[in-house]
């Protein structure tokens, strides 16, 4: 991100990129608590960015990679929730999450699933490079789509699936379940659910959001 402070902290559209997650769960009546997971020496956290919630803890105790932070976090919330509670996993550098999203995947849900996330149909086509960064080959684009956030799945089976696979270093929540036999549900998400990864993507993101709070005032 070529910038100084990590970039769930950074500004955009007058709030911290995280805290437009948090204003989204913190708004819906199925979401009963949220819990953010950050390093035990994060020194760019203020409980300003908390200054008017009321089911949003905060948790230091982070590890060193997405997949260790989750599985660290469900630890730290044990005494909190059931084995059988189902946990939404969501990207703090994605702001562009919407209630709609998160009850569309909710919805989409049923009890005898495992789980599953929002997810994107790829548009583009696919290339892979070989070392001297030139095309060796072009890769069906069929089928494939791109993972987004939330992830849905029970907290006892995300544990474990975690605790299992900790070590292979999954990419995300899905991963690790697919690692261990079981098949989450792909639920259409939006391209505003974008994760900001470049700097580029500060504008992108906010234009998307303004553009999609200006079709909700329309209507």
């Amino acid at each position: 991100m070529q910038s100084v402070a990590p970039k769930q902290y950074l500004p955009l559209n007058g709030k911290p990129i995280l805290r437009h997650a948090i204003d989204t769960f913190e708004a819906m009546a199925a979401i009963s608590r949220i819990f953010i997971v950050i390093a035990p020496d994060d020194a760019y956290w203020s409980n300003d960015v908390l200054q008017g919630c009321h089911k949003t803890q905060v948790l230091s105790c982070g590890g060193d990679s997405r997949a260790a932070s989750v599985y660290q976090g469900l630890q730290a919330i044990a005494s909190h929730v059931d084995q059988d509670d189902w946990v939404l996993v969501h990207d703090a550098a994605r702001p562009g999450i919407d209630a709609v999203l998160v009850q569309r995947l909710i919805d989409a849900i049923a009890p005898t699933d495992v789980g599953g996330l929002l997810a994107l149909p790829l548009a583009d086509t696919l290339k892979r490079a070989d070392a001297t960064q030139q095309v060796s080959e072009t890769i069906s684009r069929e089928a494939l789509w791109q993972a987004q956030t939330p992830q849905m799945f029970k907290a006892g089976v995300l544990k474990q699936a975690l605790a299992a696979h900790l070590h292979r270093q999954p990419t995300d929540e899905a991963q690790a379940m697919e690692w261990s036999g079981h098949a989450p549900k792909l639920v259409l998400g939006d391209l505003k659910n974008l994760k900001i990864t470049y700097p580029h993507d500060v504008a992108v993101v906010s234009a998307l959001m303004q553009a999609a709070q200006s079709e909700q005032d329309a209507e």
